[in-house]
């Protein structure tokens, strides 16, 4: 039984550190990508700007820099852990 255990929820090696890093790099792309879209958005529609116009999109980058910092504070957690 301790060695299914260990099989499938031991720890991990450090080479899967490198999910989290992947997952840092790609929501930080995704939140440039958004901020530039949004901007020549906001830009672009200049005459109709409303409250829930704005807001919406500081939204968005806001949830997109949480998932990008959550992301590279596991990876440094999994990498000085196990390093």
């Amino acid at each position: 039984m301790s060695n299914f255990t260990n099989t499938y929820f031991g720890p991990l090696s450090k080479t899967y550190c490198s999910y989290f890093l992947l997952l840092s790099i790609f929501f930080f792309v995704i939140m440039v990508v958004t901020f530039f879209i949004e901007i020549y958005d906001l830009i672009k529609n200049r005459k109709n700007l409303k409250l829930s116009y704005v807001t919406k999109p500081i939204l968005i980058i806001f949830n997109l820099f949480v998932l990008y910092f959550v992301n590279r504070l596991l990876y440094t957690m999994c990498s000085k852990s196990l390093g």
